[in-house]
């Protein structure tokens, strides 16, 4: 129980990484700039933040059921993933950290969505905002990809948790619009300032994270790669 939880709150936390990374946090501020132009009631304002929130949670829990599931129920890969988990957690922990602090870039870019798409899902309202927060969620660009294939999905393996993980997952990734979207529905305008925060907070946090994962992902493959004993 304590194993899963550390693994629910570690999943958590990418999540937060995720969405407050440069490239997702583009989309973070066009999500704001669409909730608040086009839902001008405070309650619809909060509702918009909700359902972007839940567009975001959805879209990776079912892309994470289903290749947890998919890896989980092939036998020879279930075999596989059981039997050297630990193994490959290590170099993919330190690919990752790489990543975070940027010592080893992906090509991943991302996407913005057109003029012609936002005016579609200007028009559906509500339900513009819950489809924006999926089409944001499965526009991985560099350092998103790495937390998702790279980290949560390894962790919801280990834990055989095709659905908690990738939800927890996808809740941290839209909570920074949920917020902010909070403080325009209480009338708060400091947005500047806010963003700022995030920003630094971002910057900070991915590289002490970064050199975590590559700390912890060293000790792992020593200890399963190399079998050197620790003290």
């Amino acid at each position: 129980m304590t194993a899963y939880l550390l693994a629910a709150v570690t999943a958590f936390w990418l999540g937060i990484l995720t969405t407050l990374s440069p490239c997702p946090m583009a989309n973070t501020i066009a999500a704001i700039s669409f909730i608040s132009k086009n839902l001008a009631e405070p309650k619809q304002t909060l509702w918009g933040g909700l359902l972007y929130t839940a567009g975001r949670t959805a879209a990776y829990t079912i892309l994470g059921f289903m290749l947890v599931k998919s890896l989980l129920s092939a036998p020879l890969i279930s075999q596989l993933l059981q039997k050297n988990i630990n193994i490959l957690i290590g170099p993919v922990l330190i690919l990752v950290g790489m990543v975070l602090l940027d010592l080893l870039s992906l090509p991943f870019q991302g996407f913005t969505i057109s003029e012609k798409t936002g005016k579609k899902l200007s028009s559906l309202s509500l339900l513009g905002a819950f489809l924006l927060g999926i089409l944001f969620a499965l526009s991985f660009c560099a350092v998103p990809a790495a937390l998702f294939f790279g980290s949560l999905l390894p962790l919801a393996v280990q834990h055989q948790s095709p659905i908690i993980l990738p939800a927890v997952y996808g809740i941290a990734t839209g909570l920074p619009v949920l917020l902010i979207s909070i403080v325009l529905a209480t009338g708060i305008h400091k947005m500047g300032i806010l963003f700022n925060k995030l920003t630094a907070f971002e910057h900070k946090a991915r590289q002490i994270t970064g050199i975590i994962f590559i700390l912890v992902g060293l000790f792992n493959a020593l200890v399963h790669i190399f079998h050197i004993t620790l003290p």
